[in-house]
């Protein structure tokens, strides 16, 4: 049996070597390395493939989550709601413009955002939500895009987990996720269903007015060069890492494919066990399985991760300790009982190596591994 990896990018990259090559030395040649050719035709690839208007490629996906809310003209201590069970980024940009995050509980199938718990954060100084696409499928949209249009509120979705998934709204229209909020953001880090080999990030918006703002923060400020109509970043694509996600993105849809297929895997193996939940779907979203998360009773986390990779089997923990209990996002304003489900989850879940190279054995030895130590404990 090869090693099990929790994401396999060293075989990802064998398997479409002689493309990637090609295409970074094809940067190499012309060596256009900022907002050369690749970058222009990735963006408009990913529109296409998104169904969205604007692409707008830039360095990361924090300075995405970061350009979208700078787009917004927020004021200091503007109130933005997003999920308190998410990784650390989604919040960190709201402090860095000096607005304020209210952090609520999420739903305890999907894990996604709660929009009965955004409906009763609410204040007169909300002016956004950021619900975050958990672990690789969408938050519920429909709702809250209602309460949004009810307190005229922006919807900035964090993507950065569940690009290529899609939703279906009440109204039988399927969205791609990211596409369904004023603006969408994602992360193209390496390990991400669709990752660059560095970091790289993009915004997605219908909006034309937001798409020219985002266009002009991204590059200083700019619209026209040396005329700077606001305060910037310098965040973009650069040509090489564009390369590689030009090639990836023609393989998404086979990537998810070889995702869901190894959930299904282990759902069929793990449904026969009383003690463990398999992830919930929401009905209304695909699931492109970012993570593989498995939610267990009355196991002491740190000790079966130990025990996994004694067996050869990596395992992580997302995500182990609150946002709302930590110090640097203000764990003095929150009562711990506001968080039940997410209090919850920080003790209960656990996600097994998920990727598109897993094979029968390794899914074989992983489900048997996570038996082995439910059984002697």
């Amino acid at each position: 049996m090869k090693e099990i990896q929790m994401v396999d990018l060293k075989s990802q990259y064998a398997e479409i070597k002689a493309d990637v090559d090609s295409a970074m030395q094809n940067v190499l040649d012309h060596s256009i390395f900022i907002n050369g050719p690749e970058v222009k035709s990735f963006q408009a690839d990913l529109e296409n493939y998104l169904g969205v208007k604007h692409v707008i490629p830039c360095a990361n996906g924090t300075d995405a989550l970061q350009i979208a809310l700078m787009s917004l003209d927020l004021q200091p201590g503007d109130e933005v709601i997003t999920s308190d069970f998410t990784f650390a980024a989604t919040v960190e940009v709201v402090g860095l413009l000096r607005l304020k995050h209210v952090l609520v509980d999420v739903d305890p199938d999907t894990f996604c955002i709660s929009a009965d718990a955004i409906r009763e954060a609410i204040t007169p100084k909300t002016k956004a939500i950021i619900p975050v696409h958990l672990f690789g499928q969408c938050a519920n949209m429909d709702e809250i895009m209602t309460i949004a249009e009810e307190h005229d509120l922006y919807v900035v979705e964090d993507n950065a987990q569940a690009i290529g998934a899609s939703y279906t709204r009440a109204t039988g229209e399927t969205i791609k996720a990211g596409g369904i909020g004023h603006i969408g953001t994602t992360s193209f880090f390496p390990s991400k269903n669709l990752g660059c080999y560095g970091d790289g990030g993009a915004l997605f918006t219908n909006d034309d007015e937001l798409a020219r703002i985002c266009r002009s923060i991204v590059n200083h400020g700019m619209a026209k060069r040396y005329y700077y109509d606001r305060i910037g970043v310098n965040s973009r694509l650069d040509s090489l890492q564009a390369a590689v996600l030009g090639i990836k993105l023609k393989k998404l849809d086979s990537y998810i494919a070889a995702r869901q297929q190894a959930a299904e895997y282990y759902n069929s193996f793990f449904s026969q066990i009383s003690r463990i939940s398999t992830p919930a779907v929401n009905p209304q979203s695909t699931h492109v399985f970012h993570q593989y998360t498995l939610k267990i009773d009355g196991i002491d986390q740190f000790k079966m991760q130990s025990y996994l990779k004694e067996q050869g089997v990596p395992a992580m923990i997302y995500y182990p300790v609150a946002l709302h209990t930590q110090e640097a996002y203000g764990a003095k304003d929150y009562s711990d009982n506001d968080f039940e489900v997410t209090n919850e989850l920080c003790k209960t879940v656990i996600s097994l190596p998920m990727h598109t190279e897993l094979e029968i054995d390794q899914l074989q030895h992983i489900c048997q591994a996570v038996e082995q130590y439910l059984k002697n404990n």
